[in-house]
């Protein structure tokens, strides 16, 4: 009897550019499905709001100590180039334009990558390998509403939130570092930082971060959610959610602003 050769799989283009669009269709289709259940009831609105607490408060002690260095250090920083040119006194606009435009967004988002994210990761990925997502589906409950869309909308919802406070706690640090070399009053700090600053700053930043909280939920929860291989495969999704979240995050980045540069013009 002859036994049949096994037939080499063959791939449209290779194994690992056939792995990635398969992984790029799965996600499309991971988000077409949170779109269909965000407005179908049951509305999980406890969770949510334990969601937000946690993505929130959680992480405010840390984006206070990010901030506040953040802005003590960018000014530090910004004001040898400047006092070469006598320019000492544009150092508040700089600041401020620099905090609020770019600063304060990016910065929000990558921590909140690197803390939320990895927990999402983590957490979903153990209820995964534990089939305690199973049990839910067993006792009428849809895992996909209460685990994955509550946690996304409350990413979206607290990042830009995140982002406003850290861009005032690092204009604090800023004014701190300032005054204590220049002697600026905080109300003329204020009114110089303030002045180069328009709706459409402000806009674009609170824009960016809509983009980044839901970027970070979105591929956080993707990641936990189809985890695989067990307790590895747990600590693989923690570390995926990170660094996709993050690369994701610079491209956006990218995006937004030149995208905004053409109504600035």
């Amino acid at each position: 009897m002859k036994l049949k050769q096994r037939q080499p799989r063959r791939y449209v283009v290779s194994r690992k550019l056939d792995a990635f669009f398969s992984d790029v269709y799965a996600f499309g289709q991971f988000i077409a499905r949170f779109y269909r259940n965000l407005f179908a009831p049951p509305y999980e609105f406890k969770e949510i709001i334990r969601q937000c607490y946690m993505v929130g408060v959680k992480s405010l002690s840390l984006i206070t100590l990010t901030g506040f260095i953040t802005g003590i250090v960018f000014t530090k920083q910004s004001r040898p180039s400047l006092s070469e040119f006598g320019a000492t006194s544009w150092l508040p606009s700089l600041v401020a334009i620099a905090i609020i435009r770019a600063l304060a967004p990016l910065v929000t988002g990558l921590i909140t990558a690197g803390k939320v994210g990895s927990n999402i990761g983590a957490e979903l990925g153990s209820m995964k390998v534990t089939e305690q997502i199973d049990a839910m589906e067993v006792s009428a409950t849809n895992p996909f509403k209460f685990l994955v869309v509550t946690r996304v909308i409350a990413t979206t919802c607290m990042v830009p939130l995140l982002m406003l406070y850290m861009a005032v706690v690092a204009l604090l640090g800023a004014f701190v570092n300032v005054h204590a070399n220049e002697q600026t009053s905080f109300i003329s700090f204020i009114e110089n930082g303030f002045q180069s600053i328009n709706f459409l700053d402000l806009f674009s930043s609170v824009l960016k971060s809509i983009v980044f909280g839901f970027t970070i939920g979105i591929v956080s929860c993707y990641q936990g959610y189809n985890t695989t291989q067990g307790t590895q495969g747990v600590g693989r999704a923690a570390n995926t959610s990170v660094v996709l979240a993050m690369f994701l995050i610079f491209i956006e980045e990218i995006i937004i602003v030149q995208v905004v540069n053409w109504f600035r013009v």
